[in-house]
């Protein structure tokens, strides 16, 4: 039922009000971080965190991609129904024009890794941060595909932040890959109808 109902709302939206609330999301997501790092760190402790090193960056690069791949592997092998999440997706994709996907994937990434690495793991830890990264994803709570396949991504990126010794880079680079091969892949390729 509930399915039913956020699948209507979102045929009714249009693609300017999807990509909107989108950016409304991201800001809001920005300024929690702002204020969550303003209260648990000082600003030298998050300047560290945005260290660069181009060897963690590629390493993010290449896992980003690995996951997309995973993905639109999975996309084309198992039911349709399994990765959908009402049409947000689709519709968001499809109607946007090639040279702004990069751009929602690098503010996605920036602001989701910024808040769940950078403050949350940070401060208590990879589960709560995974956890706490599957619990914004409201779409995808009536999926339980869905779900297990964002609690995985969460603790695997997770697990590249704590390897890349708590650089925000890398998870940038990981999380922006992915969005943007998976935003690329929706407005070009074409899923397997389920028969």
């Amino acid at each position: 039922m509930r399915q039913s109902r956020q699948a209507n709302l979102i045929k009714q939206m249009t693609h300017r009000e999807l990509t909107a609330h989108l950016y409304l999301t991201q800001l809001i997501l920005l300024m929690v971080s702002l204020i969550a790092g303003a209260i648990f760190f000082d600003i030298a402790d998050i300047l560290l965190r945005f260290k660069f090193d181009s060897r963690w960056v590629f390493w993010g690069v290449v896992n980003g991609a690995a996951v997309a791949g995973i993905d639109i592997m999975l996309m084309n092998l198992l039911p349709e129904r399994y990765y959908d999440d009402g049409g947000i997706n689709n519709k968001i994709f499809k109607a946007m024009p090639f040279w702004q996907i990069p751009l929602v994937a690098l503010v996605v990434a920036f602001t989701e890794e910024l808040l769940f690495r950078g403050i949350v793991q940070t401060s208590i830890g990879l589960v709560a941060a995974s956890i706490l990264f599957a619990v914004i994803h409201l779409r995808y709570w009536t999926h339980w595909y869905l779900m297990v396949n964002v609690i995985i991504l969460s603790f695997w990126i997770g697990i590249v932040y704590e390897m890349a010794d708590r650089l925000l880079w890398p998870v940038i680079a990981m999380h922006f890959t992915i969005d943007c091969l998976l935003g690329i892949y929706i407005k070009f390729g074409s899923f397997r109808k389920d028969l």
